[in-house]
């Protein structure tokens, strides 16, 4: 799986990448992260990538041709041979707050995409002809508002390099929440020490979990698992 992030802000993305699942990940290159300075893609002096919007309005837009420039030269440097599976090939997503909010089922069918390309909004918004004419779809991870796009990239690129078969050891997605059904979060966990005081309370592990039964053990998980929506 290769993506591409396309950004103002690439240095961002340098301590998380570097660390923990996404560092195996990329040491035995089941991923590639590629990360795009969006500056490197317009010629005047200042590197400019906003302008004010047209009509009025606080805030400055991110403009659509970088953007442009930066999408077709990344699909020009990495051109796709045959789709690995029928719903793969490659995605350009914008981040942007009015777009489909993103979750597990997205993630499942964009792990079986080949490349994703993301655009990383800023500032009042990126011009819509990049909504409209560029990007596949647009793709928000929540009801609220952040300064840009780079934290949603990076939820999205740990939430889909999860599901490549080899980022996670065989069986540990099995019981995760969301795997059996988008209405499913897994049971609590439990671990030593057995006993502990908390606030002058002793809190002891679940005794069902202790006691080796496997069918009881799996009655509890099951009975403590939590369904929504």
């Amino acid at each position: 799986m290769r993506f591409d992030i396309i950004t103002i802000f690439p240095d961002i993305f340098n301590s998380y990448f570097k660390e923990s699942i996404i560092k195996r990940a990329r040491q035995k290159k089941l991923v590639k992260i590629n990360i795009h300075n969006l500056r490197d893609y317009v010629t005047d002096k200042r590197k400019t990538v906003d302008d004010k919007p047209y009509g009025g309005g606080f805030g400055m837009v991110l403009m659509v041709e970088p953007i442009y420039q930066a999408v077709k030269m990344i699909k020009r440097k990495s051109r796709l041979k045959k789709s690995r599976s029928a719903s793969g090939g490659r995605k350009v997503i914008l981040l942007s707050a009015k777009g489909k909010k993103f979750d597990q089922s997205i993630a499942r069918r964009l792990a079986e995409s080949d490349q994703i390309v993301l655009v990383c909004g800023r500032y009042e918004g990126v011009d819509e002809r990049v909504a409209k004419y560029i990007a596949d779809e647009e793709i928000s991870i929540g009801d609220y508002i952040l300064t840009g796009g780079e934290l949603p990239a990076m939820v999205i690129i740990d939430t889909v390099s999860r599901l490549i078969p080899g980022v996670i050891a065989e069986g540990s997605l099995e019981e995760e929440s969301f795997n059996k059904n988008d209405k499913h979060k897994e049971y609590p966990h439990y671990t030593r020490p057995e006993t502990i005081v908390i606030n002058g309370k002793k809190r002891n592990v679940p005794k069902v979990l202790l006691s080796g039964h496997h069918q009881k053990v799996k009655e509890w998980q099951e009975k403590h698992s939590k369904y929504f929506r």
